[in-house]
């Protein structure tokens, strides 16, 4: 088994994309009016339209009501993350913080309320972690 994406479900999804681009400096990939993709050599963050979750199961999943997960993304230098995402970012959770597990890490929230975390290994057991 691969663990290959994480999918968020959004009222708005060109607005949830330009976000995402924006924040992580990635382009997604856009496959309908209703599905994009943006993708890292880890993983894939899919994001979709509420238009596609009757295609699984309807009323199985709801937009903006997410308070379980984190969607995280290792990046060189949260610090310096940080100052980029001054005027997109309106919900800063945690500023830049060393966790006890040796991640400088920075907690925001998407438009649509999910947890966003980008982090940056510090420790060298943190580094070795995730030397690639």
């Amino acid at each position: 088994m691969d663990f290959v994406s994480i999918r968020v479900i959004t009222d708005d999804l060109p607005r949830l994309v330009a976000f995402y681009e924006r924040a992580t400096g990635l382009r997604a990939d856009r496959y309908t009016d209703d599905f994009a993709e943006l993708r890292t050599p880890g993983a894939t963050l899919a994001l979709a339209s509420t238009r596609t979750v009757p295609l699984f199961a309807p009323g199985s999943s709801r937009a903006a009501d997410n308070r379980s997960v984190i969607i995280e993304f290792l990046v060189d230098d949260v610090d310096r993350v940080r100052a980029n995402l001054a005027g997109l970012v309106t919900d800063f959770v945690t500023e830049p913080t060393t966790m006890p597990w040796g991640n400088r890490a920075l907690l925001f929230r998407d438009p649509d309320g999910n947890l966003v975390n980008f982090f940056t290994p510090v420790t060298p057991e943190a580094v070795a972690k995730f030397a690639r």
